[in-house]
């Protein structure tokens, strides 16, 4: 964060430039008391004007009011042009560029110019007072030109900045838009899986009824199941509000992947054709398991299937139709890791890809859902990496008992 000291609301450097132009133009019209008409009392016609220079960036205006009365005062009083005259200058230059009108400044330059005309013809000299006019009238046209293309710049990057202030705000109100579609989602697929577990619940406990007295056995099997199925989906709904109570990250990332036509719970088994329609779309997919896949619960295995899909979106939307994509599903002692690589090296897709999710984002709000971890990044040698690491849940599976 860069912190920026000011004075009365304005940039400590700017305050510290105005005092020294105006200094330095009431140090120069000292010299007006020395050998140069007009004496002290075109001193403090100088010192007025470098009084009124300290203003002249918050009162453009006001300020070239003062120093062209003042300048009308010295020639009246026929001073003819004296050195502390290049206020008239710094006010010609101020008014163009900080004015908040370019019409004040083309007035500006109108009394500059007739001005030049009256200094001219008191300039004291061998040579033409229009050779004299038309010195001061260049000096003067190249100062207003100057500044009116300072100011023609300073306008242009006060709009970029404006606009990129517009841009960040429409930004993050679709990132917030994105969060809580995807949060949307996440809780009907949820409600899927906890509507799953009531099912499961209560088929096992319809079994136990009619097999308490023929097998007690299964009986306190199913019994055992319906425990563990209920605190199963206690831990799904649990989490489901903790996500949806967090206010989140506001950001989005892009996907391409649609939701799925029909609106059914997802799973690992589905996968194969996951990867099949990927495959249709033109990716290039080595998928390799390793370790032993024990039963994961409902909403971690859509969590899984969701982290893979958004992959394979990504893969296909910026490595393009052709690209490789190594995809790994690693089942270790206490998680599973889903590790995607692609190389970057295909053709850019010509046509919308089918899309589900909010690319990174989407599954960073999944896998913290489920305590998890995901990095993404660029590799060394070209293309995308991407691994997510899901905890696996401490207690025993669920198994499904019919009755």
């Amino acid at each position: 964060m860069i912190v920026r000291r000011t004075v009365f609301g304005r940039p400590l450097r700017g305050v510290a430039f105005d005092v020294a132009v105006s200094a330095l133009v009431a140090l120069v019209s000292l010299t007006a008391a020395v050998n140069q008409p007009g004496g002290w009392a075109a001193t403090l016609v100088g010192m007025a004007m470098a009084v009124a220079l300290l203003f002249r960036r918050t009162h453009p205006g006001a300020v070239t009011v003062v120093v062209a009365a003042l300048a009308m005062v010295q020639v009246i009083a026929r001073w003819g042009p004296l050195v502390y005259d290049v206020a008239v200058l710094i006010t010609l230059y101020s008014v163009v560029k900080y004015g908040r009108r370019l019409r004040d400044g083309v007035l500006a330059g109108g009394v500059a110019a007739v001005g030049v005309l009256l200094a001219a013809t008191q300039t004291p000299g061998v040579v033409h007072w229009w050779v004299t006019a038309l010195w001061y009238g260049l000096v003067t046209g190249a100062v207003w030109l100057v500044a009116l293309n300072v100011r023609t710049r300073r306008l242009y990057v006060l709009s970029l900045e404006e606009r990129a202030t517009t841009l960040e705000r429409e930004r993050e109100a679709e990132s917030r838009a994105a969060v809580a579609e995807e949060r949307t989602r996440i809780a009907r697929e949820l409600h899927d899986v906890v509507a799953h577990s009531m099912a499961v619940m209560i088929v096992q406990a319809d079994g136990a009824r009619f097999m308490l007295d023929r097998d007690p056995e299964q009986a306190r099997t199913a019994v055992k199941v319906v425990a563990d199925t209920g605190r199963q989906a206690l831990e799904e709904m649990r989490r489901l509000v903790g996500v949806l109570r967090d206010a989140g990250p506001t950001g989005a990332g892009d996907s391409a992947v649609p939701a799925d036509p029909e609106h059914r719970r997802l799973a690992l088994a589905d996968l194969t054709d996951l990867l099949a329609r990927f495959r249709d779309a033109g990716l290039s997919i080595r998928h390799t398991v390793t370790g032993d896949a024990p039963a994961l619960p409902p909403g971690l295995e859509l969590t899984v299937y969701r982290v893979v899909q958004e992959a394979l979106t990504n893969a296909l939307k910026h490595a393009g139709v052709g690209a490789h994509v190594d995809l790994s599903l690693a089942y270790t002692a206490d998680a599973v890791v889903v590790r995607a690589a692609d190389d970057g090296r295909g053709r850019p897709v010509v046509r919308p890809a089918p899309s589900g999710g909010h690319g990174l984002l989407g599954m960073r709000e999944r896998v913290t859902v489920y305590d998890g971890s995901l990095t993404a990044g660029p590799r060394t040698g070209g293309g995308w990496q991407l691994e997510a690491r899901l905890p696996l849940p401490s207690g025993p599976a669920t198994e499904v008992i019919a009755a």
